[in-house]
This record gives structure tokens, sequence and C-alpha cells, in this order.
């Protein structure tokens, strides 16, 4: 089994019904290597098709691929850009059984009146054989430009001889080049190479579509990085421009730091009432649980610290494990509380030892993961709320380690800090 069909999405992953990709830094990855461009984009196209296969395995509808752009395709070297029109044509023949198999139809996006006959005339024979598939589509934009996309579309509408007051949303829908498609409006667009912009990609259509920045150039961006960016999509919470609807905690930012304090300066006194009835008060302002709730919860976290302190870590995971399934049956999260457990841990573990900021910047992304899968928030939106943690973390070890008082109330700030820059997130 191709390994990008092993990969699996964990339960309950909201996935886009219309992924753009737009795989930036074919070139750029092969002058890295001491590579020709075309062996950068034959790099590229091969990792389209692994890419590909993958969204049609975790279901995913709609996939749009951007092949080359009206703006600078004509301003290429003339071998580079006939390598590349070669090449998509043979991966057009190549993978039009698999298509035919996997319900896919492919269509084309942009121009048809620059394109060499060829690779028309490979355009035309695929979306032909493959115009019946309803499972999959595949739109491959080559000639494409998004504002190009409008004015032929206006251009139509001005044929077909429309009165100006006829002209609306749906009608400039059913003009564009994905006017009979399904999911015309793309949920995700993912851009490679650092880049952070859509070139006018699907202008018109992705107006309310979610944007994903990876560094890695194309050729780089595996199945797995992809997997990567569709679980940060399946944590935001879509507004399309009205009220979010969801509800959400609704802690005081300063009570929820100086609980959590209070159970730090008290981690070293053996496990009692007064501990325990900490845990149980910060729970119960932090997610809001019932007082029967909370002193469930706090047990169970109760015997996860303890563990975690005497560094008994498989030990503190079972207590933990089932914390995080309270909290998720109880505040009906999406969140995975296995793997919110060995997040968790390894923050712990990580953390444990660490007495700079500059010693514990790698933590940062053990943190981020964390936040963003429990609180079901985009790796960036987790960003702050990393830092301010890890921040917190080491002054907590700095105090610990007899540095002086100043500490706890350095960690007592940052506490604050975080518990507000959750809330901004979260309520």
């Amino acid at each position: 089994m191709p390994q990008e069909k092993k990969l699996k999405l964990p339960s309950g992953t909201k996935v886009p019904d219309h992924i753009v990709i737009i795989p930036d830094g074919d070139r750029r990855w092969a002058r890295a290597r001491g590579l020709s461009p075309q062996e950068g984009h034959k790099a590229g196209i091969k990792n389209m098709v692994k890419l590909t296969r993958a969204v049609r395995h975790w279901g995913i509808h709609t996939v749009t691929a951007w092949g080359l752009s009206t703006e600078n395709w004509l301003e290429r070297p003339n071998a580079e850009v006939d390598f590349l029109m070669r090449a998509i044509t043979h991966q057009l023949r190549v993978h039009l059984k698999e298509a035919k198999k996997d319900g896919v139809r492919i269509v084309h996006l942009g121009r048809k009146d620059r394109l060499p006959k060829f690779v028309l005339d490979e355009i035309a024979r695929v979306e032909k054989e493959t115009k019946n598939n309803k499972k999959h589509i595949l739109n491959l934009a080559l000639d494409y430009g998004g504002q190009d996309e409008i004015v032929r579309a206006v251009q139509k509408i001005i044929r077909d001889g429309v009165k100006a007051e006829a002209v609306d949303v749906k009608l400039l829908d059913s003009h564009m080049d994905t006017a009979d498609q399904p999911y015309p409006y793309p949920d995700l667009m993912v851009r490679t190479s650092g880049e952070q912009r859509t070139s006018g990609l699907l202008l018109w259509q992705s107006h309310y579509a979610e944007t994903y920045w990876e560094a890695d150039h194309f050729p780089d961006f595996s199945p797995e990085k992809l997997r990567i960016a569709i679980l940060d999509y399946s944590r935001r919470r879509r507004r399309f421009g009205g009220n979010d609807a969801e509800e959400h905690l609704k802690f005081r930012s300063e009570v929820s730091a100086r609980l959590e304090l209070n159970w730090w300066r008290l981690r070293k006194i053996p496990e009692g009432t007064r501990f325990r009835d900490y845990a149980i008060q910060h729970l119960k302002e932090q997610y809001g649980l019932s007082k029967e709730l909370a002193i469930e919860a706090a047990k169970l976290m109760t015997q996860a610290v303890v563990s975690g302190e005497e560094k008994r870590w498989e030990q503190a995971k079972r207590p933990l494990k089932k914390f995080y399934r309270l909290i998720k049956d109880e505040l009906k999260l999406a969140f995975e509380p296995s793997l919110a457990t060995s997040l968790e841990i390894k923050l712990w573990q990580d953390l444990s030892d660490k007495e700079s900021a500059e010693q514990a910047t790698d933590i940062e992304d053990v943190a981020r993961q964390l936040y963003a899968e429990i609180y079901r928030i985009s790796l960036f939106q987790a960003a702050k709320l990393a830092h301010l943690r890890v921040l917190a973390g080491v002054e907590r070890n700095l105090a610990e380690r007899g540095f002086g008082e100043q500490h706890w109330a350095r960690a007592e700030d940052y506490l604050q800090k975080f518990y507000s820059a959750l809330k901004e997130r979260v309520a």
C-alpha cells in the first residue's frame, strides 16, 4: 500500500470539501541541490501525484492544483516551459486510468487560447473521459489567473446580453471555470515555500477560504505535512462573517492564573486536601465544571501531577488520559484525549529541567500543538499561548530551585498573560 494511503486522520477531523494547493518552490528546491529547474519540476509533479492520492484517501472531494499562471509562464525559458507542458500531459495520460478507477473528474481551469495544441488535446481527452465521475474532482489550473477568470466571466455575460439588474453572485458563479462543481468555493488554501499570498488563485471563489503557509519548498511538502495542515484547518472556527455560535469557556484570567500558581507552589507537599482543594477550584474556574465533576477531575489531575513530579511519566499518562476524556465528554470538545495526553506529558518532561527561555525555545512547538489540539485553534493562533506558557514554566523552575521569590511573581505574570490570551481565542 502506498505510504499516502497508510496515513489516517484522527476520528472527528473536520476535512475540507475543497482544498487548493499552490506548489511553490520547485526551482528553489532544485537550485539548493545543484539541479536544473526541470529536475525541480519533475520532483514537484511527482509529489503532487502523492498529495492528490492522499487527499482522496482522506475523503476530500475537490482539490485544485496550480500548474501555471497567466502572469509568469510566458516569461520563463522556452525549454523549461516545454518540459512542464510535456510533463503535465504525460502525467494526465499515465494517471487517466487511476482517475477513472477512483471516480475522479479532471477539469481544466484557465485560458484555452494560448496553451500548445498537444496540451489542449490531452486536456480535452481526459475531461471528456472523466466528465461523468462524481466521487472526486481534480482541478488543474493551467494558464490561469484569478483576475483573468473574472474578466472572461464578465465577457461571457456581456456577450449573452444579460441586463445589468440581472447580474448577481449566482450569475457570476455560473460563468466561472468552476461553474458546475458541487464545491466551487475552496475551504483551505495551502501555499508552500514560505510565500504568504494566494496570487489570485480562485480569486472570486476564495473569499472565505482558510489559508495555511508552509515553509518547505513543494517537493518536500509530503502527505505527512499536508495532514498537519488539514488538522490545523480542522481546529479552526469558521464564522463566515457572522456571530460565533459555539459555546466557549468563561473563566476569569486572573483567577485561573492565581489558582494554577497555587498548584505549583504546593507541588512539593504530599498529596492532601489542600492540594486537591486548589485543583478543584482551578478546574471549576477554567472549565466551568460542576462540583462533582471538578472533584473527579481534580483527583485524576492530582494523580498525574504527582506521578510527573516523580518523573513516572508512563504512570502519569493513565489518570491524565482519563482527565481529558472527562473534560471532552463534559464540554463536548472535539480534541483527541490520547493526543492531548501525549503532548501534555512531553511538555512536562521537556520543561522539567529548563532554567532559561533560550533553553526552552524548542519546547514551544510541543506547547503549540497541545493548545491547538485542546482548544481547537490553529497552530498560528496557539503560538502566543505556547510562548507564554513556556516562559511561565521556566520561571517556576527557577523559583523551585531557590533563585528567588521574584521568579514566582514572574511566573504568575506570565500565567495571567497566558490565560488572557487564551480567553481572547476561546471566549
